[in-house]
């Protein structure tokens, strides 16, 4: 049984309110992220194993894309951790992602 995720529960499992601002936000994401169906049942997954690391996944502020962050202020110990558990997601289930540079913030581009 395939399960989508709407935009409205998308954005409450990821802790936003939802608003008109927000859903419209929520849906031009997902429509920007070539493939999302493939793997977004996955996304609160890695979204849960980040949360004891200070790791989450969020919209991005810049663009129509999801980012997925840690904190900037845990140990070089847990960041190493988060780059593990974000690379390995993304290997595992074909994510393309996009590093921002001397931050640990990955874009997600879509799925290849």
């Amino acid at each position: 049984m395939q399960i989508n995720l709407t935009p409205e529960a998308l954005l409450s499992q990821l802790g936003y309110t939802q608003t008109e601002q927000s859903l419209e936000q929520m849906k031009k994401t997902i429509q920007n992220t070539e493939g999302f169906e493939n793997f977004s049942k996955h996304i609160l997954a890695l979204h849960d194993q980040l949360a004891h690391i200070k790791g989450f996944i969020a919209l991005s502020n810049s663009q129509n894309v999801f980012k997925i962050k840690c904190s900037e202020d845990v140990s070089e110990e847990i960041k190493e951790e988060f780059k593990n558990l974000v690379e390995n997601w993304s290997t595992k289930y074909k994510v393309e992602l996009q590093k921002v540079a001397n931050k640990p913030t990955y874009y997600i581009i879509g799925h290849h």
